[in-house]
């Protein structure tokens, strides 16, 4: 089904609400119409944050772009999956316009952009949304204000949801049980924003000098609200994937057993691919490749046992079993969003460590570090390889790979960093070698 806004065809656009439930129209239109074009080999791409579906569809256009040319003799559909996540409007995008640059006010306010996204990200919170714009349009000087701010934060995302909702948002199970507890939404608001304040001003400081001016601590509690945000983002990826996903591939899988299926997932969107793993009915191979592009998610996921806890593992262990081919982890020491602000953001609770020596990756990344970080660790026989070796060679025809991507994963000013400058044709590229679509 070709898109107006997509150059490649065969696309199809699968869209899913935050319980993982599909639109039939357009999940039916995708199963009926990869037959009917003689589709060999379908790639499925996830996004990470994003304000709305015209984001989501032009980062698909411009990543599937390149494709037709690297491989064209190869019968390829593409799929891009549309979930309800969102961004903060002042994190900037390489080579996307940003056309609100101009009137974004000064952090810590919200922005209108923002506002209007975390209302339409959060339904019926709108009064909660309210106070903590108000909160930061004041900075008020008393700290029970900013403990009253970490209050409405966890109401708004929902700290403790109902069900089985908290095992979609987290990263590791000890002896069964989720571990989900960011040390973020317990203990004291102040400290928490005073450790987020210093590590903004880490990431603003020109090259990276320390300053010895003391931080606003409401600048800590508008990333905060950024982090609770990603927080809830990041289960609800979890949730898409499995629940809905991961069926669809099931349901495909079901009626036309020959299509070959690569996932690709941006940020969130990795760990939303990698649920769907969970998500697919017993028995269904048809998932020849897994690609993770800065992947917002521990590095533990697939992990068997944790090295700091051997009765702990990661929520996804094994689940790399289930693809008939490899996965491949990419990871960009550029990556400021998943270098220092993901494992500030997803300590748990009880771990003291702070940031007083300004080094939050070396403190904190070995133990809640990200995929797309330092890549996959602690799965015996994962494979190594620069992003130009890669490309070279003859991947392994399953396990996990990680891939240094960080020659082309570098663009990106605070606080994310690199953590969105996935858009290179030697990703597109990568796509297909793990794939071997040719």
């Amino acid at each position: 089904m070709a898109n107006p806004a997509v150059s490649v065809t065969p696309y199809w656009e699968l869209t899913f609400d935050a319980e993982g439930d599909p639109d039939a129209g357009k999940r039916d239109r995708l199963l009926a119409g990869v037959a009917r074009h003689g589709v060999r080999d379908l790639i499925v791409f996830a996004h990470g944050w994003n304000n709305d579906r015209s984001g989501a569809t032009r980062l698909y256009d411009r990543f599937f772009a390149p494709v037709p040319g690297l491989a064209p003799g190869a019968r390829i559909g593409y799929v891009g999956v549309v979930w309800p996540s969102m961004r903060f409007s002042d994190e900037p995008i390489p080579d996307f316009p940003r056309a609100v640059a101009a009137e974004l006010p000064p952090r810590p306010t919200l922005d209108k952009d923002t506002r209007h996204a975390l209302l339409e990200t959060f339904p019926g919170r709108a009064t909660v949304i309210d106070q903590l714009a108000r909160l930061l349009d004041q900075q008020p000087r008393e700290e029970a204000e900013l403990e009253e701010f970490g209050r409405l934060v966890r109401m708004l995302v929902d700290v403790v949801p109902p069900g089985p909702q908290a095992l979609f948002a987290a990263d590791t199970l000890a002896e069964g049980v989720p571990q989900n507890s960011p040390a973020m939404f317990s203990g004291s608001t102040a400290a928490v924003c005073e450790e987020f304040a210093q590590a903004l001003t880490l990431l603003e400081a020109p090259d990276g000098a320390a300053s010895f001016s003391l931080p606003n601590p409401w600048e800590g509690a508008h990333e905060l609200l950024r982090q609770a945000t990603y927080y809830a983002m990041k289960r609800r990826a979890g949730t898409v994937g499995e629940r809905g996903l991961g069926r669809v591939v099931g349901q495909l899988a079901a009626r036309a057993s020959e299509v070959r299926v690569h996932l690709v997932g941006h940020s969130f969107g990795a760990r939303l691919v990698s649920f769907a793993l969970r998500g697919l009915p017993k028995g269904v191979r048809t998932v020849k490749s897994v690609t993770l592009l800065q992947g917002a998610f521990s590095h533990y996921a697939f992990a068997s046992r944790l090295p700091h806890d051997a009765r702990a593992g990661g929520v996804l262990e094994g689940q790399h079993n289930r693809i008939d081919g490899p996965l491949v982890c990419c990871y960009s020491r550029h990556d400021s969003a998943l270098s220092t602000m993901y494992p500030l953001a997803s300590r748990m609770a009880g771990d003291a460590r702070g940031i007083a020596a300004l080094d939050i990756g070396r403190m904190l990344g070995a133990k809640w570090g990200a995929m797309g970080h330092d890549g996959v660790q602690a799965v015996p026989g994962t494979k190594s390889y620069e992003l130009a070796d890669a490309l070279r060679a003859t991947l392994p025809g399953s396990g996990c790979v990680n891939v240094d991507a960080a020659a082309v994963v570098r663009r990106g000013g605070p606080p994310a960093g690199a953590h969105s400058d996935i858009v290179h044709r030697e990703l597109a590229q990568l796509v297909l070698t793990a794939g071997r679509i040719r």
